[in-house]
């Protein structure tokens, strides 16, 4: 036995009303305006590091490590030089924690350049006098018809910051059995050029930042990732290690630097002596 349904004709004729007053919208989406991806808000959340118990490091080392931005894989520390609307240079979100938010505070390295342990606090003032250069310059007074030497103040930019020195410490968690790192202090440095020759006749650091304060700056500026179209933040980059250096010193009783007690090639060996050691005190322990 077959049931048939017939529809009431004022049923149909209200169904077909409806449909005619319905109007279907299309969904408007406008274009981000920095790419496909959008850009992630600022403020991100910083992840903290994981806990640790003194009682259970049972080897530690600190090494002082300089990364040249001169190299190829260190470029995206160092461009752009002018910022743009999505990425700005490291030290260009250095200098906007120090002198527009005021969340980082500058730490004099001290008359010989050697402090390094965050024992001279620098007021706001006192770091931007650190990125002030002062020279003079000729200028030609029609007046008089001679030229004569003016005064003028030169700011240190990113194109200026040819090297960054950090600071960290390595150290094995027997809790976790894991060797860990975590960078301590970060220096820019610039080049020192002989007024007359020009020449370069080393490096000049500006200042120490406490490089835990400073996560929470880099963490909501984005660096141009070499591998992969989708952006990083700063902060990623560190904790990923994604750039290029050499060992300048490790913890030692004379407290010196490797340039101090060897040069040359023989230098270049012992930075890798240093980093060999790190690695194969991790791989001695499980070693059967």
């Amino acid at each position: 036995m077959k049931t048939r349904l017939i529809a009431h004709p004022a049923m149909v004729i209200f169904c077909l009303l409806s449909i005619q007053k319905t109007e279907v919208k299309a969904q408007v989406i406008s274009p981000p305006q920095l790419g496909i991806i959008p850009t992630p808000p600022p403020d991100n959340l910083v992840v903290p590091y994981v806990h640790i118990r003194e009682a259970d490091v049972m080897w530690s080392k600190k090494v002082w490590r300089r990364i040249d931005l001169r190299q190829k894989m260190n470029y995206p520390y160092y461009y752009p030089i002018d910022p743009i609307a999505d990425r700005k240079s490291l030290f260009e979100v250095i200098c906007i924690g120090l002198f527009n938010t005021g969340t980082l505070t500058a730490y004099d390295p001290g008359a010989l350049g050697n402090n390094d342990e965050f024992t001279l606090p620098l007021s706001r003032d006192g770091a931007f006098s650190k990125i002030i250069t002062y020279d003079s310059v000729e200028v030609y007074m029609i007046e008089e018809d001679e030229t004569i030497r003016v005064p003028d103040t030169i700011r240190i930019t990113s194109a200026d910051v040819v090297m960054y020195e950090i600071k960290e410490e390595w150290f094995f968690d027997k809790q976790r059995s894991v060797m860990d790192v975590r960078i301590i202090g970060i220096c820019p440095m610039i080049e020192k050029k002989d007024d007359e020759t020009g020449e370069v006749r080393g490096l000049v650091p500006l200042f120490w930042i406490y490089f835990p304060a400073l996560r929470y700056e880099l963490v909501n500026y984005q660096a141009f990732n070499r591998y992969n179209g989708v952006r990083l933040t700063y902060e990623d980059m560190f904790q990923k290690r994604m750039f290029s250096s050499y060992i300048i010193k490790e913890g030692n009783v004379y407290d010196r630097f490797i340039n101090e007690y060897t040069v040359g090639l023989d230098a270049l060996l012992e930075a890798e002596r240093i980093k060999n050691e790190i690695f194969f005190y991790e791989h001695d322990l499980w070693y059967y």
